[in-house]
């Protein structure tokens, strides 16, 4: 008998760590593991603000302003597939309640404008493009309607609802769908109750494999800036009991680091312009970021776990403008030059695993590299296995020459993708040391870079 309730406990104990294991090691869903594969794309904000030179348009604009002389989606995505975007998002409809579509459910839409006499289909015209040049195309629909008059009642989350199936219908496929939680009034002087477990519900009905970004998700979460910057420390993970979109979101800290224990699979996308502002302005034409700057924001954000969303704004002609593309093709080729030569692709390994079987949180797993002759890099990119979730909490770089250990560096979360810098040292040895992980981690690959020392960020 005593056997049979020692061997009762030990299932119970089994049961019980296998539990919690499940429950503070949230998997990704394969649209969302398609998602962390995007790395970097394309945010597109256009409508009547281009034209008005606002950033927030008031909704009562006259939609004849609305008129881009020149507009060309091809030459959109042709910069893009140049950049090495692998995507773009467009501002379908922002705040000013304008769409880009000819909606059956609002008349303040391009139907109305001057473009093409009315004819015109912005969306149609992106989507066909995006297909032409093999990238994914995404929305972004803002609930907040400036124009709308049955915004401020219950009537208008059904006519939400509809601009989001409109859409859907008529220029799937959706890869990524972005939710603004702005709120505020609009031409009745009222705010809007949304209705975001409807507006999910539709999403997932219609396009279950669309990835909804929002503060909250469900998918994507905002970073909590709007700086283009993940945090040092950066879980996938999100609680989201209590919190919506808008104001009722986590804080900022929490948006930007996540929750280590958190209980869904919610990674953060990094939104920033390559501008000062999200619509074109003539007068930043000479404020546009430099390919220097942009590397940094790909070292905060794709190297801190993230997926970076670069705004970059059409100008009144409908193009981009040439001030952007040359800093996006500078950026592609600082991003080819830096990462083009692993030193450490013959580099010989070693893993070596100290674990305690009963509690895998103390597991500590070593993996040394070794090449036959030193090598000078600066650069160090770590990449997780995250089919298995996000696991390690805490790691240590040690480098190495000939034995001779030269720097230490100490960091938290890996994820999809770390990129390590530090100034360039001559290595003979490297040996990555997680001391702290959920589980048993996965390391899927170490690689090594020497990289202009003038990108590394100390």
């Amino acid at each position: 008998m005593r056997k049979y309730i020692i061997a009762f406990f030990l299932l119970i104990s089994c049961t019980s760590f296998a539990q919690n294991l499940i429950n503070t090691n949230p998997l990704p869903g394969k649209a969302q593991l398609q998602w962390h594969d995007m790395d970097f794309y394309f945010f597109m904000h256009f409508g009547p603000n281009t034209f008005t030179d606002l950033e927030w348009g008031k909704g009562n604009e006259q939609e004849e302003i609305f008129n881009p002389s020149q507009l060309d989606c091809k030459q959109w995505c042709r910069i893009a597939k140049e950049a090495g975007a692998k995507g773009i998002i467009i501002t379908a409809k922002h705040h000013d309640g304008f769409c880009l579509w000819p909606s059956k459910y609002s008349t303040h839409t391009i139907r109305e404008s001057k473009y093409k006499n009315g004819k015109g289909d912005i969306l149609k015209e992106l989507s066909d493009a995006c297909k032409e040049y093999g990238l994914k195309f995404g929305v972004y629909i803002s609930p907040w309607d400036r124009n709308h008059p049955k915004y401020g009642t219950a009537d208008y989350n059904d006519v939400f609802v509809n601009m989001m199936k409109e859409i859907f219908s008529n220029y799937g496929p959706i890869w990524e769908l972005w939710w603004d939680g702005a709120n505020g009034e609009g031409p009745n002087g009222k705010k809007q109750v949304y209705d975001w477990n409807k507006f999910i519900k539709t999403v997932r009905d219609i396009s279950p494999s669309t990835v909804v970004f929002s503060d909250v998700g469900p998918d994507i979460r905002w970073v909590g800036n709007e700086n283009g910057i993940a945090g040092t420390t950066n879980w996938n993970l999100l609680d989201t009991v209590g919190f919506a979109p808008g104001i009722k979101a986590p804080s900022t800290d929490t948006l930007n680091a996540g929750n280590m224990y958190g209980k869904n699979w919610i990674p953060a996308e990094c939104d920033v312009s390559i501008r000062p502002g999200w619509f074109y302005h003539a007068k930043e034409d000479t404020k546009v970021k430099s390919p220097e700057a942009l590397f940094s924001l790909y070292l905060k954000s794709v190297g801190r776990g993230a997926n970076l969303l670069l705004n970059v704004p059409p100008d009144g002609r409908g193009l981009i403008n040439s001030n952007d593309s040359l800093a996006l093709i500078g950026f592609k080729k600082l991003r080819d030059q830096s990462f083009k030569n692993n030193v450490l692709k013959h580099a010989m390994q070693m893993d070596k695993e100290h674990s305690d079987k009963s509690e895998y949180r103390k597991t500590e797993v070593t993996t040394f590299l070794i090449l036959k002759e030193p090598v000078k890099m600066n650069c160090i990119v770590l990449k997780e296995d995250i089919q298995f979730g996000q696991l390690i909490k805490k790691l240590d770089i040690h480098l190495s020459n000939h034995g001779t250990e030269i720097k230490k560096i100490s960091i938290t979360t890996v994820g999809k993708k770390r990129i390590v810098t530090f100034p360039a040292e001559e290595v003979s040895e490297v040996s990555v040391v997680i001391n702290s992980a959920k589980a048993k981690p996965h390391l899927s690959s170490i690689e090594g870079y020497l990289m202009d020392e003038q990108l590394v960020e100390q």
